[in-house]
């Protein structure tokens, strides 16, 4: 997954969630944040960004934000990117091998899911999300309250309950982690249906990504934990 055109910046603010104003070659430019997310640990004065220059007449901004480099860690914090590096992914047999179908935006009832897929064996359904919550090697998700987070958990429990396979697939936007785990402090009712789905039988993968300024790229799978460290048994779905 490769960007085109890109620059280097200088963060400076966010006066909403979808603009920003970075340094560029001196000059101060609004850009597109590509990422509705609160991204404050990543968004800090000063930090080190790399933007994508988009200029068209359609669009107000002529660069969106990208990568920010987090004390020498490049995050991409592009929100559609976890989608296109998965399907990548999935494509490559990163998920599960034998995979004959494999389509995007897939309806089932009155949701709509990220990937729906066929293998010799299994017709299943796939929900991703990126992460970018980041704190001493640890990843988390969510960063702000997610409804509709918690909504597509549950619906992904009644996929299973149909017989149909059903996963939700962590992209972490970044390398050199530990591991992951729900952000039970920022809303606790997703941690918990997190851990209802893996009663249910829903596949909780979670999968770092190699980041550069201009790519992303699905590596390795990282160990999922779902409640506290002490008591929980941590495993690589």
């Amino acid at each position: 997954m490769r960007y085109k055109n890109i620059v280097k910046g200088e963060f400076i603010s966010r006066p909403n969630r979808f603009i920003a104003n970075v340094k560029i070659d001196g000059e101060i430019y609004k850009c597109h944040v590509k990422n509705t997310g609160r991204c404050r640990e990543l968004l800090v004065p000063g930090c080190e960004v790399w933007l994508e220059h988009c200029k068209s007449e359609k669009r107000k901004t002529e660069y969106s934000l990208i990568t920010v480099n987090k004390n020498g860690k490049l995050i991409n914090m592009d929100s559609q990117a976890p989608n296109n590096a998965a399907e990548e992914w999935i494509k490559g047999g990163g998920l599960i091998p034998d995979i004959q179908l494999l389509k995007r935006e897939q309806k089932w009832g009155d949701s709509r899911f990220d990937f729906y897929f066929e293998t010799q064996n299994e017709k299943a359904y796939a929900e991703v999300k990126g992460v970018t919550l980041e704190e001493n090697g640890v990843v988390m998700f969510p960063d702000a309250p997610t409804e509709r987070g918690v909504k597509h958990v549950k619906e992904l429990c009644r996929l299973k309950e149909e017989g149909f396979g059903a996963y939700l697939i962590f992209v972490i936007q970044m390398k050199d982690v530990k591991y992951f785990t729900p952000n039970i402090k920022t809303h606790k009712e997703f941690a918990e249906a997190l851990c209802q789905a893996e009663k249910a039988g829903v596949s909780i993968v979670a999968a770092d990504c190699f980041v550069t300024p201009d790519t992303m790229e699905i590596r390795d799978r990282v160990k999922v934990i779902l409640r506290d460290e002490s008591s929980a048994k941590g495993s690589v779905n």
